[in-house]
């Protein structure tokens, strides 16, 4: 038999949802029967799969050992692990990173260990702010994502309470997020509003831009405007009103400006021309601004933040000054 406390934040998960993350080498259709049979027991006593679990609940489960076989912390690479970060800003709820062109921001088939996501939680648990061991479920998630190739500000949530309440904010648009990008030719007119659905390919992981409703498309809407033009190139400033996959990217190629270094969505005999490989994109300022109450995190509304630098401006546009562009 092993006992598991719930902490803070752990509070308010269903039992089965909160066994799935606790014990992953345990079947769903095993978890939902060892339910039925009370060898899952809350505070002493058998329960129902879908009951919400609190603070300080105590839960007995009486499960085969070979459920629970599974590293320790102090045999994880988490414990040896480098992580390197840029990080913007940092308080007892969040941090706010600057992630850097070619790094992948979760766990995939490809990358396991060096993501964004994996630099976070080890530099967590070696400042001992998280303890896969204490916490059981959480984990240290990302409140946003964005592409490998793309550079830019990403929130990571240090607890479950922050990542519920910044989530509902991004549904909500209570937050900011502009992005500069770089594209071949001018917009016309130089300022103004990309809209359109768009249209996801999974088996490419490509999306497609239409300027009418279509069975399973996603409205988009984009505000651009154009900063600075040097040889043939646009540097412009990107307000997303929604946020889909690739919208930028797809949005300005069906406008016939594709990103410049994007290979997907341009030509790569363009990009060539350029010396450029990756799209020159970057989520480069962000800013809170709560319409509703934020909580924990209500001392961060009307704060923003930049990254300090962005390659392609100054590879492309030097001596422009993005900063006081606005």
């Amino acid at each position: 038999m092993r006992e598991f406390t719930i902490g803070k934040n752990d509070a308010g998960q269903r039992l089965d949802r909160w066994l799935a993350k606790a014990v992953p080498l345990l079947p769903a259709p095993l978890a939902q029967k060892y339910i039925r049979l009370k060898r899952v027991k809350v505070n002493g006593k058998g329960s129902r799969r879908d009951v919400r679990l609190a603070e300080g609940d105590v839960l007995q489960l009486y499960l085969n050992d070979e459920f629970f076989d599974r590293p320790t912390p102090e045999n994880a690479f988490l414990s040896v692990f480098r992580p390197q970060l840029d990080i913007l800003y940092e308080d007892g709820d969040l941090l706010l990173v600057n992630k850097r062109p070619g790094l992948v921001v979760h766990p995939d088939e490809h990358e396991r260990v060096n993501t964004l996501l994996t630099h976070i939680q080890a530099y967590l648990y070696q400042k001992k702010e998280w303890s896969p061991r204490q916490e059981h479920s959480f984990a240290p998630a990302l409140c946003n994502r964005i592409d490998r190739n793309t550079g830019g500000i990403v929130i990571a949530a240090k607890n479950a309470e922050t990542l519920r309440v910044m989530n509902q904010k991004i549904r909500d648009r209570e937050l900011v997020k502009l992005y500069l990008c770089v594209i071949h030719g001018r917009m016309e007119p130089p300022a103004g509003e990309l809209r359109g659905f768009l249209l996801k390919d999974e088996a490419r992981a490509q999306v497609s831009v239409h300027r009418r409703p279509v069975a399973g498309g996603k409205t988009a809407v984009t505000r651009y405007r154009t900063l600075a033009f040097r040889d043939g190139l646009s540097l412009m400033e990107c307000d997303l009103i929604t946020g889909r996959t690739h919208q930028i990217r797809a949005q300005f190629a069906a406008a016939g400006h594709p990103l410049l270094g994007d290979g997907k969505y341009g030509s790569e005999r363009e990009n060539r021309k350029y010396g450029r490989h990756g799209q020159a994109l970057c989520s480069y300022q962000l800013e809170f601004r709560f319409t509703t109450d934020a909580g924990p995190l209500e001392h961060l509304n009307g704060r923003s933040w930049q990254v300090e630098d962005v390659d392609f401006v100054s590879e492309y546009f030097p001596g422009f000054d993005w900063r006081g562009a606005r």
